[in-house]
């Protein structure tokens, strides 16, 4: 099937809680009434109907989505619901095409084998992009389970503003022609400050401010379209596909500096959706270099990537092989020190059990991530914080494209 016939045969939108979740924007508004505020206090609205059934049908599709094969009696007996209403709701997937019939369990006790269901992972696709690098934009067709299928780039070439936005529109329109599948929806991970609307609010490095980045590109395609922050939609990717099942905060290190936090299973968003925006943040008092955001001193400024690249390759001048090493090994030591310093903080006052890096492995994996654990060590209370870990994230420079693609699930499907 053509991208063109995908854009005609999304299935309805099953996971909304709540009534303003119907009115906004899929996942950005299921994150903000579910994972991002948590539970009410106090119930403040009765549970309508058809909110119940939304739900319903997420537990369903998220328990396939995770286990694989099962008969309607094992996902009554997982969900907790009725044989009746499982099998009305996979009747209803079965007619949308997100289920299929595997066929039956092979079983040596007498009656009728079970028959198996599954998500038809074949059926739809998802266009997952990722902004957060300083040199190209990334961007990958992938299937239901995260798997990459295709991949196209877009050198950035220093581009802001209004031209950074059309290199955005081409790679989305690139990789939707590739499409062979239905397509789910688009995913995007964004630098800087991003609402629940999909609106950018402010990403210095690309030159955006009020950017409604989400609208543009869904009256531009006609397709479903979420766009969040690109660290956010990391640690979305490392809870879905990386193993991450602890509180834990994801430093993504790219064309700025930014971070996603995970608590208690649910990514942390915000009041004003800037939870992790640690890249202005001032570390130490002792000035440093002007910052794109008009501050001297920011963390960005001493780890945001192509400052990092310029440093090392400033000390590579140095004179002998040996004094090249010592001087670009003190340029990594002490951009791990001033992430240590900027997360000591963090760690202490959540309680963390781990810290994932993202970004260039060159960069990150060595001297760094060993001057941040040390400093982290040094600054908080090791009888609290003595098993801290820090690791270098298993997704490599996928892990914003594969998040983008969790952002749609979610949104669209209501599984993760």
């Amino acid at each position: 099937m053509t991208a063109a016939g995908a854009q005609r045969s999304l299935p309805p939108k099953t996971a909304q809680p709540t009534s303003r979740a119907t009115r906004g924007s899929g996942f950005a508004d299921h994150t903000n009434q579910g994972f991002a505020s948590g539970r009410a206090l106090r119930p403040s609205a009765k549970v309508l109907p058809e909110h119940a059934r939304n739900h319903n049908r997420s537990l369903v599709l998220q328990t396939l989505y995770r286990a694989g094969q099962q008969s309607r009696a094992d996902i009554a007996r997982s969900t907790g619901l009725t044989r009746v209403t499982i099998s009305d709701l996979v009747g209803e997937f079965i007619a949308e095409g997100l289920i299929v019939e595997t066929g039956q369990r092979e079983d040596a006790r007498p009656g009728k084998p079970a028959t198996l269901l599954d998500i038809n992972r074949s059926a739809f696709q998802i266009v997952g992009i990722d902004l957060s690098d300083y040199a190209l934009f990334r961007g990958a067709l992938l299937d239901l389970e995260g798997t990459i299928l295709e991949r196209r780039e877009v050198a950035l070439a220093g581009a802001t503003g209004d031209e950074a936005t059309a290199k955005v529109v081409d790679l989305v329109g690139q990789l939707i022609a590739l499409a062979t599948s239905p397509l789910l929806g688009v995913g995007v991970g964004s630098p800087g400050i991003v609402d629940h609307a999909g609106t950018v609010l402010s990403a210095p490095n690309l030159g955006w401010t009020d950017l409604p980045l989400q609208t543009e590109l869904a009256q531009q395609f006609s397709l479903p379209v979420i766009v969040g922050n690109d660290a956010n939609a990391a640690v979305l990717a490392e809870h879905s596909f990386g193993g991450a099942d602890r509180d834990m905060m994801l430093v993504k290190i790219g064309h700025g500096v930014g971070a996603g936090l995970l608590l208690g299973g649910n990514p942390l968003y915000g009041s004003r959706f800037a939870a992790g925006e640690i890249g202005h943040v001032v570390v130490g008092t002792e000035g440093g270099l002007p910052c794109v955001c008009g501050k001297s001193g920011c963390l960005e400024t001493w780890l945001a990537a192509p400052r990092l690249d310029a440093a090392l390759a400033a000390a590579a001048a140095s004179g002998s092989p040996a004094e090249v090493e010592s001087a670009q090994e003190a340029v990594l030591t002490e951009a791990g020190r001033h992430l240590g310093i900027a997360l000591a903080f963090v760690v202490g006052a959540l309680n963390l059990a781990e810290i994932v890096l993202s970004g260039p492995t060159h960069l990150l994996d060595g001297p760094l991530a060993a001057a941040t654990i040390e400093t982290l060590r040094n600054r908080t209370m090791a009888e609290f914080h003595g098993d801290l870990t820090l690791r270098m994230t298993t997704l490599g420079e996928d892990i914003v494209v594969r998040g983008a693609a969790v952002m749609v699930l979610s949104g669209q499907l209501g599984v993760s």
